[in-house]
């Protein structure tokens, strides 16, 4: 078998003990059964590091996220660790369900299983747009995942699960100027063993799960694991035979370590995961003006009923995730330095159909084709010198590809729902614009794709980062300094067809072609003529009037085209129109951001007991690229047409009225162009951190108080028919984060977690959704708790226990989104009280018998919520799900 690096120096080499206990279990809950071998404080040799944590008092947990060797109460981070044994316990099987146990971590999924956003201490972002890099940083086993599709799948073989907040740049390479979640697995062990389980639960709901490890040789280990989570859905589709919001996923994954003792240590991993669901659930919570058309075009949806689970759809959705990878880690430890080099390469691949209209009308439809193969390349160079310095300097290098195809498509019931919204409920009014704007008739919402739409993305990247620390004062004060510095350069194709011939028309354009050719008798599309009419003075003056009132619309019940222009009412039904693709004459379709940032940290040790730091660091996150339809020219490459008041920004595109700009002169097509972000710029972090951390018989406590500021936080927020990406000016978070274990006697664990923030947007002025500057983000509670109580009831001596387990997370009531307050703001609020209970029967045998139910008292809250999509005025949300329960047989050998 593999030989134990001799001291406490050497087992350190390899995992450090720091971090935060407090959501995890006492002593047998902190041990980690694959961390290398070492020795206690009296020399007694030791075999894993739950044997070395005992002998050390029970009080350290293995973590790695800081890369540096600290016992629990000397790390001086803000960071939450929940252990292997705790996600078993509390029937954790994702990602998205850590959030229960971490009140500083958010984890959201909406209207598909792979839209998913990480949010630490109030900002994250990420969803629905590939372009855009999440501000939480993802690793599993070092390895950076790059799209939150790719990180939540079932969790496999879990060692423990750390969430370090606040940005991170000089400890990893990579972005991450909110926080990381490192997910760290169990390694091979050179002792034959291993596990199966099986649980059943309500909704017909199977997971197996099994895993093996052992020897090879006596220098080389291996391990397999693998699971299955199916289970029905529990949304009733009307008309549909199956359920929304089942689960139907699986994953597989090799592992190889060889370790002959010497100084070189290597780690191989190969994964596979699958996903293939029918989800969201998406339910009506304000029925607006378009919904009476919606029924009597012959569709449905449920009003009144946001908790029913019913929904009324046309199709079911279908999603289909499949992530997979290799990684290959080196440790080469020569005694006073150590060197850790990890290369990794990775694949998504993400395509879901979806209604998007969320009705029982067959009129709008999305899906989108994605792919991203990423590269990663991490070496570190640690030191571990008994003297007063010691430092840690590594590079990153990254490299992405990124591709989707997508589309809307109207439906077969599209044009009649349009037709029926044109005329305020009466049909025949498309026709009658066809023919007045000579196009054919029956071609605006035709069934088929009223979109087609391609992007591309290769993002490089580097990055230098290090740390030095100096100590002091009998090491009882220590100095530390970090940087980081990143180069990164994205380089971007966008491209679409609106194939709607609506959408394609210029209403402003098509009055003045129309009153200038009954006028002067000229054809305006001719630039000849139009030129020669308008250089005469009577021309100008015929210009003036027409192009005046081409922007003015008409009054309720006038259509006089003398007066007004009638056909700006039709800008409503222009959802999709032209696009500019990128790159152009004006637009090279590149990005290029370099950043240096820094830490700078003391720590001091109070007592033995009690240790205190204070903390001051900036992060960065490079642009990101808005890889979706609503991708436009920033405002300055094009200028719009100066509009009057109350006019549909569509009319900006005139390519009669507009300014001189670079794309309007360089001949680039302007017809109902409008300015947006092709692009999001950099994000820049910089956070106060005081924190104070006490271990003490009984008891461990954590307390850190931080202001956290995020200039250009890269905002993407949904508008009813598509995301816009852009920069709020400044995000801040003011708060504090306390843990706490309690253990007053042997059987008994308590752990108590709070997080305070303050968060606001110091200045938001130009958001898609309006001036958000002083208002609080959508969705971040003031307070969120966690707490638990676990009792363990030994059987005599027999081995045998009985593990009581309860847990309680709460959020304090909050509005679930921006943009959407005004309008019966009772029912956008969310609070959030889950209750989760286990019961578990371990027998000395290996045998464990539980039941488990999560969600007890069956909560249910709106997750978040969105303006319907081309159905103004309605408001759709998404519910969260209901109670769950089930049994667990698990034997480990």
């Amino acid at each position: 078998m593999a030989h134990s690096s001799s001291g406490i120096a050497g087992f350190s080499r390899h995992a450090l003990f720091a971090g935060v206990a407090a959501l995890a279990l006492p002593v047998a809950a902190h041990a980690q059964d694959n961390a290398p071998a070492g020795q206690s404080d009296n020399g007694e040799d030791v075999e894993t590091a739950a044997e070395l944590e005992q002998a050390l008092g029970g009080n350290t947990i293995v973590v790695t996220a800081t890369k540096r060797e600290q016992t629990l109460q000397e790390a001086p981070v803000s960071v939450s660790v929940t252990t292997g044994e705790t996600l078993e316990r509390a029937e954790i099987r994702d990602l998205i369900d850590v959030q229960t146990v971490t009140p500083s971590l958010r984890v959201s999924q909406l209207q598909n299983s792979s839209t998913t956003t990480f949010i630490i201490r109030g900002f994250g972002n990420g969803d629905n747009n590939f372009g855009v890099e999440p501000s939480v940083g993802v690793f599993i086993d070092g390895v950076f995942r790059s799209r939150s599709a790719g990180a939540i799948g079932d969790l496999a073989n879990v060692s423990r699960i750390e969430v370090l907040r606040g940005p991170q740049s000089t400890l990893f390479g990579k972005n991450a100027s909110a926080g990381v979640v490192s997910v760290i697995t169990r390694e091979p062990q050179f002792d034959f063993g291993g596990s199966v389980s099986a649980t059943y639960g309500n909704f017909n709901q199977i997971v197996l799960k099994g895993d093996i490890t052992g020897p090879l040789t006596d220098d080389l280990a291996f391990a397999v694991s693998g699971g299955l989570n199916k289970r029905d859905g529990y949304a009733e589709v009307i008309g549909f035979d199956e359920k929304l919001n089942d689960r139907n996923r699986w994953n597989a994954r090799a592992d190889l370590l060889f370790d002959n003792g010497g100084p070189l240590r290597m780690r191989a991993i190969g994964d596979y995961s699958k996903i293939d669901e029918i989800c969201c659930q998406v339910n009506n919570l304000v029925a607006g003006p378009t919904t009476p058309l919606v029924f009597a075009a012959g569709g449905n949806i449920i009003t009144n009923d946001f908790f029913g689970d019913t929904a009324a759809l046309n199709i079911l959705p279908t999603n289909e995730v499949e992530s997979y990878g290799l990684s290959w880690q080196a440790d080469l430890d020569l005694d006073t330095i150590g060197i850790t080099a990890i290369t990794a390469y990775r694949v998504l691949d993400n395509f879901f159909n979806q209604d998007v209209d969320f009705t029982g009308l067959d009129f709008i439809r999305e899906f989108r084709d994605q792919k991203a193969k990423t590269f990663t390349q991490e070496v570190r160079v640690a030191s571990d010198f008994d003297g007063p310095f010691n430092f840690l300097l590594g590079g990153f290098y990254y490299n992405d590809d990124v591709t989707q195809q997508s589309s809307i498509i109207n439906g077969e019931d599209g044009r009649l729902f349009f037709d029926l919204l044109a005329g305020g409920g009466r049909p025949g009014t498309l026709a009658a614009v066809e023919t007045q704007l000579g196009l054919p008739v029956g071609s605006s919402f035709a069934a088929g794709p009223s979109t087609l739409e391609s992007y591309a993305m290769q993002n490089e990247s580097w990055s230098v980062f290090g740390t030095l620390d100096f100590t002091m004062l009998d090491d009882r004060l220590t100095l530390t300094a970090g940087f980081n510095y990143t180069d990164d350069r994205k380089d971007f194709q966008l491209s679409q067809r609106s194939l709607d011939p609506l959408a394609n028309v210029n209403l402003a354009d098509a009055y003045i072609v129309g009153a200038l050719a009954n006028a002067a008798g000229i054809d305006a599309t001719d630039p000849a003529q139009f030129n020669a009419f308008v250089g005469t003075p009577l021309g100008q003056a015929v210009f003036g009037q027409v192009s005046q009132l081409a922007v003015t619309p008409c009054p309720s019940g006038v259509s006089n085209p003398a007066v007004c222009n009638p056909l700006l009412g039709l800008a409503a039904l222009q959802f999709l129109p032209p696009f500019l693709g990128v790159p152009n004459a004006v637009e090279p379709g590149k990005t290029h951001d370099d950043k240096f940032t820094y830490t700078l940290r003391a720590s001091f040790e109070i007592t033995p007991e009690l240790n205190t730091y204070v903390t001051y660091a900036t992060g960065f996150k490079a642009s990101s690229i808005n890889l979706s339809r609503d991708s436009r020219p920033v405002f300055g490459d094009y200028i719009p047409a100066t509009l009057p008041a109350g006019v549909p920004g569509v009319v900006g595109g005139s390519r009669f009225l507009s300014p001189s700009s670079p794309i309007r002169d360089a001949g680039l097509p302007i017809t109902n162009l409008t300015v947006g972000t092709r692009f999001a710029g950099p994000e820049n972090a910089e956070v106060y951190e005081i924190g104070l951390k006490g271990n003490y018989p009984g008891i461990s406590f954590n307390l850190a108080l931080f202001d956290q500021t995020l200039k250009g936080f890269q905002s993407n927020l949904f508008t009813g028919t598509g995301f816009a990406l852009s920069n709020a000016e400044q995000q801040s978070t003011r708060g504090f984060e306390f843990d706490t274990v309690i253990t007053p006697a042997d059987p008994l664990a308590i752990t108590f977690a709070m997080t305070y923030l303050d968060a606001t947007y110091d200045s938001f002025a130009n958001s898609p959704v309006g001036d958000l500057t002083g208002m609080r983000p959508g969705g971040i509670p003031e307070f969120a708790i966690s707490t638990s109580a676990t009792y363990t009831h030994d059987f005599g001596y027999s081995g045998n226990q009985l593990i009581a387990r309860v847990d309680y997370s709460h959020e304090s009531n909050v509005f679930v989104n921006n943009g959407l307050t005004t309008v019966r703001d009772n029912n956008f609020r969310r609070e959030v009280n889950l209750v989760n209970a286990s019961l578990t029967l371990a027998l000395a045998n290996g045998i464990e018998v539980s039941g488990y139910v999560r969600n007890l008292t069956n909560d249910r809250y709106i997750l978040t919520v969105f303006p319907s999509v081309a159905q103004s005025g309605s408001v759709s949300g998404y519910p969260s799900a209901p109670r769950t329960y089930g049994g667990t047989v698990r034997f480990k050998f």
